[in-house]
């Protein structure tokens, strides 16, 4: 039966049906690499290996604007990881995509090294190091340092850059798939089964993982079954964000997404309404939209590359603030289950983040800090409480009782509505 969902589900994957013209379809992933590219002018805090990663898999380059961005991302990036190292902090993630970023970029990884404890050792060492931390924590407790998002990340990496991955690292993965681990909160994570469906496919590309070979077939199938299940009516995978990392994974792992199948036409339509406006969620669109995934970094040579994307002069947007108010409802859940309910007025068309910092001035009694990601501001403190990652907690954002895709920073208030802020376990 299982085979069977599997098939026909892919079969209508494949399926053509009238869609935009190849002309128009052109035009659209030109303007996103572009905003992509434009993204690295406004970059805030560290630079993103992300945006990078999707830059250097793009058809289009602009090889000097490229470059810089590669110079940040060796000294900002890697400062920021050698600190994180050296305070030993879980890195996973952000080591794995720099080590991505690099490759992609052909950069020599053996000339890449941390200095932790007086002690110099290459990035893919160090990378290396972390999985075995995060597969040791797995042993004890049941689950990675970070998640298994990165844990998917660490194994990809490794294997895209040529390394064998230890069996028992890829084991630990394998499990977390057959007995479906890969949850945020109480939801499944699409995001993470599509990480994890790359980061497999990669190793049985590789041939390394003979000794649980049926297992591992047996746990791709189900991340294919678990990716095809989510596809909404409207051709996405998971939500808006998760369908790019999805169609990647599908992609890679061996399934045809042909041009105009629903997962690519509902993503041209949210590139087209301006959905992809955050560079990360560009950043994982884009190689999807170009039937690319990030398994092509094992074999990128940086040879012959198109050098012809020019970034045209724009005049600056001035936004005249909307006199229009709307009120907003702010519900704060705290871990042991007491809420307080705020109230503010914010300009339509206001950020979440406006409107939070809005009531913050109002001294009330809301207060919170936030803290800096690749995908933007997210909350970190919400009435002196924390929900951190070291404690499997975060804060979950909802409005009118549907959870957010977005985050504070993103989020647009266009009219009246309840926001929900709880504290929550993961």
């Amino acid at each position: 039966m299982l085979t069977l969902v599997i098939i026909s589900a892919l079969l209508v994957f494949a399926s053509t049906k009238p869609c935009d013209t190849e002309g128009s379809n052109t035009e659209l992933l030109l303007s996103l690499n572009k905003n992509l590219l434009r993204s690295l002018e406004n970059q805030e805090g560290i630079p993103n290996p992300s945006v990078h990663l999707a830059l250097r898999l793009s058809n289009s380059h602009n090889l000097a604007k490229e470059s810089e961005h590669l110079n940040r991302l060796k000294n900002n990036l890697h400062n920021d990881i050698q600190s994180a190292l050296s305070n030993s902090q879980p890195v996973s993630g952000l080591l794995a995509l720099y080590t991505m970023a690099l490759k992609s970029s052909c950069h020599d990884l053996n000339t890449v090294t941390f200095t932790v404890n007086g002690r110099s050792e290459t990035l893919l060492t160090h990378l290396k190091n972390q999985m075995e931390l995060e597969k040791e924590h797995i042993a004890f407790s049941h689950r990675p340092l970070t998640n298994y998002y990165q844990y998917s990340l660490g194994v990809l990496a490794l294997c895209v850059s040529g390394i064998r991955v230890n069996n028992h690292v890829t084991k630990k993965l394998i499990k977390a798939a057959e007995h479906e681990h890969f949850k945020h909160g109480e939801s499944e994570s699409v995001d993470t089964y599509a990480m994890a469906g790359m980061a497999l496919q990669c190793v049985k590309d590789s041939g390394s993982h003979v000794q649980n070979a049926a297992e591992l077939d047996t746990a791709l199938s189900k991340i294919k079954q678990k990716l095809l299940a989510s596809r909404r009516l409207d051709g996405h995978i998971g939500n808006e964000f998760s369908t790019g990392l999805a169609v990647q994974a599908l992609l890679a792992m061996g399934s045809e997404v042909a041009e105009c199948s629903a997962p690519m036409e509902a993503m041209r339509t949210a590139a087209r309404s301006n959905t992809y406006h955050n560079p990360m969620a560009i950043s994982q669109t884009l190689p999807a939209l170009q039937q690319t995934s990030y398994m092509a970094i094992k074999s990128k040579e940086c040879l012959h590359e198109d050098n012809t994307l020019v970034l045209e002069p724009i005049d600056p947007v001035v936004v005249s603030p909307s006199q229009a108010k709307v009120t907003v409802i702010v519900q704060v859940v705290t871990s042991n289950g007491a809420a307080a309910l705020y109230s503010v007025d914010v300009s339509k068309g206001s950020s979440l983040l406006e409107a939070l910092e809005l009531l913050k001035e109002k001294d009330v009694g809301f207060t919170f800090e936030k803290e800096s990601s690749l995908w933007g501001s997210f909350l970190s403190v919400v009435n002196g409480e924390q929900a951190r990652q070291s404690d499997r907690r975060y804060w979950h954002l909802s409005s009118d009782g549907t959870a957010l895709t977005e985050g504070v920073g993103d989020f647009k208030i266009e009219e009246a509505q309840k926001i929900t802020i709880r504290n929550m376990s993961y």
